[in-house]
């Protein structure tokens, strides 16, 4: 049976150093002479859709601003300078290579993107660190307020290019956030957490990810987590 592993970006693959968060204030403050307009707005685990929305709201811009949809492509100039910025944050995770190595080559496995970036944003970055290669579909944040919502729709896409047609218990959601774990949950995919981000493993222990790991270093142990079959992976909650 083929899997359908789902990768969060930020805080799972990569860190940026800081450079979505500040591409997204600069552009923010371009379109419409706000600075530090994301002060006190979670990012974390969010959609770029929504992260904007909510800003939008607290400024009083009216949710039909034609300036809105500029924020996209006015944000993507801005990250692609400050994504060169050198920082000791801006890095692969532990163990992300040597794992996706060996997902690229498991004929069993589907290997996509699950994130709130938007998509442009998320080739981006990935291209920076030379991952982007490796995935071959996924569903991003263009358009998508709700996090919850972007299972469905990686399985549509995935099926739409020619790829396999899976049902959600056949799909896996590895990202940091309990937003990750409950986009996962709330559609009866798999859920692996890594405590690479923001949040800990016992953060993520109690948002009910099937499994948590401090970082995906040991890709033995996430590989058995990923082909262990749901009930036994459930079973197991734990792996650090």
């Amino acid at each position: 049976m083929k899997t359908l592993v789902l990768f969060d970006i930020d805080g799972t693959l990569v860190l940026t150093g800081g450079a979505g968060g500040r591409a997204m204030t600069l552009a923010f403050e371009d379109l419409f002479s706000i600075p530090d307009g994301f002060r006190g707005i979670p990012m974390p685990g969010r959609t770029d859709t929504r992260i904007l929305s909510d800003a939008a709201a607290i400024h009083g811009i009216p949710a039909d601003s034609p300036a809105l949809d500029r924020f996209p492509e006015v944000y993507l100039r801005h990250l692609a300078r400050e994504i060169h910025t050198p920082s000791p944050y801006t890095l692969i995770m532990p163990g992300v290579t040597d794992l996706l190595d060996a997902l690229a080559a498991d004929d069993d496995v589907y290997l996509a993107l699950l994130t709130g970036n938007y998509e442009a944003a998320a080739q981006l970055k990935l291209e920076h660190f030379k991952l982007w290669r490796y995935f071959r579909s996924g569903a991003f944040g263009d358009g998508a307020a709700d996090r919850n919502g972007l299972v469905p729709k990686v399985l549509a896409r995935v099926a739409g290019r020619g790829g396999p047609m899976f049902d959600p218990e056949e799909a896996v959601v590895i990202g940091d956030t309990p937003l990750d774990v409950a986009c996962a949950a709330v559609c009866g995919a798999r859920s692996i957490a890594v405590a690479t981000g923001n949040y800990s493993v016992d953060d993520l222990r109690a948002a009910g990810a099937d499994v948590v790991f401090k970082d995906l270093g040991d890709t033995a142990a996430v590989l058995q987590a990923l082909t262990e079959g749901p009930a036994s992976v459930r079973n197991q909650k734990s792996v650090v």
